[in-house]
């Protein structure tokens, strides 16, 4: 089903937030094929001064399986390209063929303002979350073998990237830059409802296949058992499931939700649905450090990006094979970035 309106689209929200729920059920659509975190502009860098690195794809497959998760026929893919919005949208486009092209992932959740220039007509859907739900399904999905979400810092992350995403999405908005935006519990709840307002805004006819998962190909989705939600039959949350937040931790996240809540006069975030009334915030030492904190972890990522498009081949080939030893099948085939190197999300 040829679409007329332009590309990419990013999905993005923060991990853990139903984005690849979200991106499943828009697939669903027969004029809509997202890539599942393609995420190639996590590695800029191999694009520069107006050419490609000539093992650019070897890279790229190498970081996260983008190309055989997606059965891209690299043949068809030039070595040399200008710069990396030839060589994401080449990629985006084989894949889609005459649909709506773009991908998912929310490893893009400070990056919006980027990627709106690097990609002039991107558009953009954001799915948010109670950000104490994202840092407990991040634990769950820890506790169950993967090793991306066991890093040190990942809910703190979490935890403060949802604001940094706000911000990004306030810059798009005031720049004209089309953006949708929708809540997850609203999304499992009235999936119909939620899925034809997101047609709406990429301006092509709601299909109700879009609102259940009955034969949608998740075959781009790492194997993994955090998956196991998004890869079943029906919509839903799993209920009578225990607390697995540490009360520090837990409390902190309520600090925060109440200061944004104040913030934007109780907007932002939609959910969780609190009381009125004074509540706990944190002080000013607490969001500096917290900030401090963050801002550091973040390098380290980029850090992690850097080292993927630079180091020989060989070497990141040879420190993968030893952490795999130790790795189960599921957890090794996860986004590949340098896995538990110690001061990743």
């Amino acid at each position: 089903m040829p679409v007329e309106t332009p590309g990419p689209v990013f999905v993005v929200g923060m991990w853990r937030s139903g984005t690849s729920l979200l991106y499943t059920l828009l697939n669903q659509h027969p004029g809509i094929a997202l890539m599942y975190e393609a995420d190639l502009p996590l590695l800029r860098q191999l694009f520069r001064n107006g050419r490609s690195k000539q093992d650019w794809l070897e890279r790229w497959e190498f970081w996260n399986s983008a190309l055989s998760r997606h059965r891209i026929d690299r043949q068809q893919i030039p070595h040399n390209v200008p710069d990396l919005r030839s060589a994401a949208e080449i990629v985006w486009k084989q894949y889609a063929g005459g649909a709506l092209y773009g991908e998912k992932s929310p490893n893009y959740y400070d990056s919006l303002q980027w990627l709106s220039r690097e990609f002039p007509n991107a558009r953009f859907v954001v799915i948010w979350r109670d950000p104490a739900d994202i840092c407990r399904s991040i634990i769950r999905a820890a506790q169950t073998g993967s090793s991306f979400f066991a890093k040190r810092g990942i809910t703190h992350r979490a935890l403060l990237g949802t604001r940094r995403l706000k911000s990004e999405c306030e810059a798009l908005i005031n720049r004209g830059i089309p953006l949708h935006q929708i809540q997850y519990e609203e999304m499992i709840q009235e999936p119909e409802r939620v899925l034809s307002g997101v047609c709406e805004f990429l301006k092509i006819p709601f299909d109700s296949q879009m609102a259940c998962l009955d034969g949608a190909d998740r075959s781009a989705i790492y194997e993994a058992d955090h998956h196991a939600g998004v890869k079943s039959k029906t919509i839903g949350l799993k209920n009578g499931r225990d607390e697995v937040l540490p009360l520090p931790f837990k409390n902190k996240i309520d600090r925060y939700v109440s200061y944004w809540q104040r913030e934007y006069a109780g907007s932002w975030p939609l959910y969780p649905k609190t009381p009125d009334g004074e509540r706990p915030q944190p002080g000013r030492l607490e969001r500096s450090w917290d900030e401090i904190v963050f801002r550091g972890w973040r390098g380290f990522d980029r850090f992690t990006s850097l080292v993927y498009c630079y180091a020989p081949i060989s070497v990141l080939r040879r420190y993968r094979s030893a952490k795999s030893k130790d790795r189960s099948p599921e957890v090794a085939k996860e986004p590949s970035v340098l896995p538990e190197v110690s001061p990743r999300s």
